[in-house]
């Protein structure tokens, strides 16, 4: 009979958010979402003599923080509003530990990560953070024009990159001229100038680039980045920046860092809110009875940590 780990948690005030950590231990449940486009399959443990968890943590503790450890993964539950405070502060001190090593802080923002960033442009880091030393880069983005709605560029500009002091040549765009394999061949050149510069860190172990910090978020299906279930771009192991003309949600243009480059990174941080995204979130963390793995379980740095940030819809099916 299979056995369940037990699960540990703990809720931390948010008075308490800027403490050092405790680790705690969730229990690995069982569940996977199907390869097939618009089914979801489900594994029930106690059907199996498993019990997907062995204690519940309190939920009346308004704006709390959970923190949990599942085998290597370190996860944190929070309230929306402090989600951002916490993630500030994680940006923040990481700016500020590569700026002292190496003289730069080497990010690379997704689309759903950046309005987190929000309180980064309040006066108590806008005004302490050393923004001429960041170098910004995107995971991925549309092959649109800048100033389209759906650019991740615009995006980032208009609710971060415009209300701090970060020099524009520090900013590092695609090339929204070009299509989208042009777009991915140029900004790989960029980046590999970039790396010989040491503007960008090198692994040596691999010879990709090792960003400083990569922030991801995840869709309903699993995908980070452009990285789609099923898609020939999950097996690119070769190129740094790759491209997509079929994307299966608009637009479909994109380019996108490959997984060896997301996974070759210092630190990864994935931020996911919102319960539709629950059931992925729970097959991303759990280990599933099969060998279909979503693009996010595939995310694994090397050399580097990964620590999940949700919000409490999006870890809703974790307890």
């Amino acid at each position: 009979m299979a056995t369940a780990t037990i699960f540990s948690l703990s809720c931390t005030p948010q008075s308490a958010l800027l403490s050092k950590p405790k680790s705690h231990t969730l229990s690995p449940s069982m569940s996977l979402l199907s390869p097939h486009v618009g089914q979801r399959s489900l594994y029930h443990p106690l059907r199996n003599n498993v019990s997907p968890i062995s204690m519940k943590p309190k939920r009346n503790h308004v704006g709390c923080l959970v923190k949990a450890s599942m085998d290597n993964k370190n996860v944190e539950v929070f309230s929306k509003e402090h989600l951002a405070v916490s993630l500030a502060k994680y940006v923040a001190d990481l700016s500020n530990k590569f700026i002292k090593e190496r003289g730069y802080f080497a990010i690379a923002l997704s689309a759903g990560s950046i309005k987190y960033l929000r309180k980064l442009v309040e006066p108590h880091y806008s005004n302490t953070i050393m923004w001429s030393k960041w170098r910004i880069f995107w995971v991925d983005e549309k092959v649109v024009p800048k100033t389209h709605v759906d650019s991740n560029y615009k995006l980032a500009y208009d609710g971060f990159i415009s209300k701090v002091p970060i020099p524009p040549h520090n900013v590092n765009t695609i090339d929204d001229a070009l299509p989208a394999d042009g777009a991915a061949d140029v900004y790989e050149t960029t980046l590999k100038r970039l790396v010989a510069s040491n503007v960008i860190a090198k692994s040596l172990s691999t010879g990709f680039p090792k960003f400083d910090l990569v922030l991801l978020d995840m869709g309903p299906d699993g995908h980070v980045a452009s990285l789609f279930p099923g898609h020939p771009t999950l097996n690119e192991t070769k190129n740094w920046v790759t491209y997509l003309k079929n994307a299966p949600t608009p637009p479909p243009e994109r380019i996108t860092f490959t997984l060896p480059v997301i996974n070759a990174s210092s630190n990864i941080a994935m931020v996911v809110t919102g319960a539709g995204k629950a059931d992925a979130v729970y097959s991303a963390l759990e280990e599933a009875p099969s060998d279909y793995k979503l693009p996010a379980q595939l995310v694994s740095p090397k050399e580097g940590e990964l620590k999940w940030f949700l919000d409490k819809g999006a870890a809703s099916r974790l307890w």
